[in-house]
């Protein structure tokens, strides 16, 4: 499956006669129906729905064509009326024509000095009569699914990027264990040997023999701290991570919540490994990694 990103965006439009049985109840000055879907990155899926009041009762069929193809993100469905640039008059139909006749027939029985409506009443009376649109459902139902799946094209462009650019931090990180690894032993005897060196200064016996019970403690308390000061686990458990992570960029799918648990064990090896560290190039490796998981830990943030 591919690695999709929760940014995306992509709108799309529909016209009237596009096949549904509704199609021909509505006028072809009526208008344009137009889809713009927008999202996000949130910890969750939230859905926001801007749509006009006579599109509303569709919100629910819109929740559910959202959610079953989207698992995380903030992602927002706006869709609006746009009118027509062919023609900017609304031709009444006749039903609104009989029905506007019988409304002034019945405030002018009230109302005898009323005037009578003017065609620029009519138009205006028409250009905003909701019922002209008729049921635009299967419409915006239509129009939404071609729009959504645009951005999921978008989601799945900018995760493929992410896996790219996450792929290769991976590579730099080994690239920088591999440097730690045989660095490891030989630090540890180093500092071993520094350790049994001070000890001895510190006993003001050198040059001479130390008894073999303080030799064996000398040497217990050096072979403690080279333990303490020894990463080759940090690194171990390091290697395993990033092995784990591979595999999941391979896999795809909805591994945006497994990524971001993955990066911060990484964090903590990584700062495990600089404080532990006894040398400038340990330390070196140590800094070097912490940066590349920051940035690894900004783009998990916008994969799903």
């Amino acid at each position: 499956m591919p690695v999709y990103s929760m940014t995306g965006y992509a709108s799309g439009q529909n016209t009237p006669g596009g096949g549904h049985a509704d199609a021909e109840s509505r006028p072809a000055a009526a208008g344009r129906l137009g889809v713009e879907i927008r999202s996000v990155n949130s910890r969750f899926l939230d859905l926001t729905f801007k749509l006009p009041e006579e599109l509303r009762q569709h919100e629910p069929a819109l929740r559910e064509l959202l959610t079953h193809s989207l698992k995380r993100g903030k992602v927002e469905l706006r869709a609006n009326f746009e009118n027509s640039a062919a023609t900017g008059v609304v031709e009444p139909s006749t039903k609104l024509l009989q029905r506007l006749n019988g409304v002034q027939d019945s405030i002018k029985a009230w109302l005898p000095g009323a005037r009578e409506l003017s065609v620029a009443d009519v138009l205006r009376l028409a250009g905003g009569d909701g019922s002209q649109r008729g049921d635009w459902g299967p419409d915006l139902l239509e129009v939404s699914g071609k729009t959504l799946a645009a951005m999921m094209e978008a989601r799945a462009r900018e995760g493929a990027r992410l896996a790219t650019m996450l792929s290769d931090n991976l590579g730099e990180l080994r690239k920088l264990a591999n440097q730690a690894g045989p660095l490891v032993p030989q630090l540890v005897e180093q500092q071993r040997l520094r350790f049994l060196e001070r000890w001895q200064d510190a006993m003001g016996l050198v040059g001479g023999t130390l008894p073999e019970a303080a030799q064996d403690r000398a040497l217990t308390e050096a072979t403690a701290f080279a333990i303490r000061i020894d990463v080759a686990e940090e690194l171990t458990r390091l290697t395993s991570h990033l092995d784990e992570i591979e595999r999941l960029i391979a896999k795809g799918g909805e591994i945006g919540k497994r990524l971001d648990f993955l990066i911060q064990e990484l964090h903590r090896e990584a700062n495990t490994l600089g404080s532990k560290s006894a040398a400038l190039e340990l330390t070196r490796i140590g800094v070097d990694m912490k940066v590349l998981i920051e940035q690894m830990r900004e783009q998990v943030q916008n994969i799903e």
